[in-house]
């Protein structure tokens, strides 16, 4: 065995490994472990240029693994973009609105987000784009929401993006208007979004080396929060660029697994489908893996765009019996399946409906049947969000070798559960993310961000938030579905070795293992020894990737 370069000792290692072993040292030696165990027999592997780090006690434990979100967006955002928080008043989006236009060149484009689903009937309205016009005065101006589905953006843009009163809706989004006039009241939901995602892109004089920045910038700041993989879950051919090419600068932090678009995205790529598939090998490096495809079933229930099996609410253009409309049909899906085991890749589907679940699961039913049980379980799709699923359903998930992609920070008490609720019925509403009958019952459970649809992509929220049910930030009274919560050690596993299985990296990384990458962090407490509702305070002390540090607290 190679002599170790570096081992810690005198530590509490949770390994997340398939035996749930605990250990106190571990050994690392060209970027991987060697030895995993206790601090005689570790230590005694020790070779006259091997550096002993004291790790004083602490927990150390694999790297976090985010299995969904959208990294080069969230270093776009800290870089560049206007900063507004989804608690805030519209009086408040105005206000930032104002001073951000007052310090930016005059006629230049001003955009970020994100603002709480809770604004979305105001915003839809004519007079918040007068309000909007009024602060912004020339310059364009566009604001993600916090699904990240919906733009809201002023007359200006609306100009520049080409939007007039003749102007159609695109395939599966809306271009909201004036019930009177039926001028566009600057609220674009869905796939239009992508028109104004498109017009600020062509506003940016060196787009490729702005992206290569965010991503770098993203890597930077999800390694600050432990996680050293991630699946990047809408991966345009311009982020696979920046991706690749900080890899092969040798700036690449972490591994990542890509979701190539197959469908028109809500950034507006021209690229998507069959030709950004053919391209995908140019691209793939040793931590870039191009290995998935994206589609989306539907929409987001803060719009009433999810495909839901009962109805939404009542209202007056929608009528009593409006369930949202899936974006696939279940043949066109089965082809996509189909398609993708073909290439050796893995489906993301996006499902925040429970008929899009369904519809998703009964997809991959028919091919798992057309294929017949001598071909074995199949790759590992993923059901993207999987917040609302029908009890007959939960079942199916580990039956049909099907993962659940997470997203804790987005669903706990909130702005967006909030606005859930004026949507859905109540008797609906809060019956959302069954976490423990889908543990309970076998599923593969996966964790991620869906950053920057968050602030950021700090595990530790989500992590608190499984357990106990509650916003972790307080402010919003009471806990969702408590009946739901999950202990401590099977949250880890979600966020550490299940999501590394879900994303095909289980034989590289997600658990403190011989042979694997010596991915791993040390916390500033024992996560076991530590209140559930304290756990968001966890500071990541360092994070390792490949055995080399990558991040140290200040």
């Amino acid at each position: 065995m190679t002599r170790p370069e570096r081992i810690f000792h005198n530590g509490n290692v949770f390994t997340a490994d398939a035996d749930r072993s605990r250990a106190q040292a571990m050994a690392v030696a060209d970027g991987t472990f060697v030895a995993v165990g206790s601090d005689l027999d570790v230590k005694a592997l020790a070779g006259p240029g091997t550096e002993l780090v004291d790790l004083r006690g602490r927990m150390l434990l694999p790297g976090i693994v985010d299995v969904h979100n959208h990294h080069l967006r969230g270093g776009q955002a800290d870089l560049y973009e206007l900063k507004i928080l989804p608690t805030m008043s519209l009086d408040a989006v105005l206000d930032a609105v104002r001073a951000r236009c007052a310090t930016t060149k005059p006629g230049e484009w001003v955009f970020g987000g994100i603002w709480g689903s809770h604004l979305v009937e105001a915003i839809g309205q004519a007079s918040a784009l007068a309000a909007l016009d009024a602060v912004s005065g020339a310059h364009p101006v566009m604001l993600r929401d916090d699904s990240q589905h919906n733009r809201w953006v002023n007359s200006r843009a609306l100009e520049l993006i080409g939007i007039n009163a003749n102007t159609r809706d695109p395939q599966d989004g809306e271009i909201q208007r004036d019930g009177a006039t039926k001028a566009a009241t600057g609220l674009l939901l869905e796939r239009a979004s992508g028109l104004a995602e498109q017009a600020v892109e062509r506003s940016i004089p060196d787009l490729a080396a702005r992206n290569k920045a965010s991503c770098r910038r993203a890597v930077e700041i999800l390694n600050g929060y432990g996680v050293t993989a991630f699946q990047d879950a809408t991966t345009v051919l311009p982020f696979l660029e920046a991706l690749a090419a900080l890899d092969r600068a040798n700036e690449l932090n972490g591994w990542c697994v890509t979701s190539l678009p197959g469908q028109r995205t809500l950034s507006g790529a021209d690229l998507v489908g069959d030709e950004l598939i053919a391209r995908r090998e140019a691209y793939r490096t040793r931590h870039v893996r191009p290995d998935f495809i994206k589609l989306f079933m539907d929409g987001v229930p803060t719009t009433r765009t999810a495909a839901m099996l009962t109805p939404y609410r009542a209202t007056r253009l929608q009528g009593c019996c409006f369930c949202g409309d899936p974006l696939i049909s279940i043949p066109a899906l089965v082809r996509w399946i189909a398609k993708a085991e073909k290439h050796g890749m893995r489906l993301k589907v996006h499902c925040t409906g429970d008929a899009a679940v369904r519809d998703t699961l009964d997809a991959i039913d028919v091919v798992r049947s057309f294929n017949g049980p001598g071909n074995g379980p199949g790759p590992v799709h993923h059901i993207a969000h999987a917040g609302f699923v029908a009890a007959a359903d939960i079942p199916r998930f580990r039956a049909l070798n099907v993962a659940a992609d997470l997203s804790p920070i987005i669903w706990y008490p909130g702005p967006i559960q909030q606005a859930i609720r004026a949507a859905l019925p109540e008797d609906r509403a809060d019956f959302y993310w069954p976490l423990r009958d889908l543990h309970e019952a076998g599923a593969l459970m996966a964790a991620g961000s869906d950053w920057p649809v968050v602030a950021n992509p700090d595990p530790w929220l989500g992590i608190e938030g499984m357990i106990t049910r509650r916003n972790p930030r307080g402010g919003y009274d009471g806990a969702l579905w408590p009946e739901q919560a999950l202990d401590l050690e099977t949250v880890l596993r979600i966020y550490t070795v299940n999501a590394a299985l879900a994303m095909g990296l289980s034989d590289l990384t997600g658990s403190v293992e011989a042979g694997k990458s010596a991915d791993f962090i040390v916390v500033d407490r024992d996560l076991f020894a530590t209140a559930p509702e304290q756990l968001s305070q966890t500071k990541v002390l360092s994070t390792w990737f490949e055995g080399r540090q990558v991040h140290e607290a200040a």
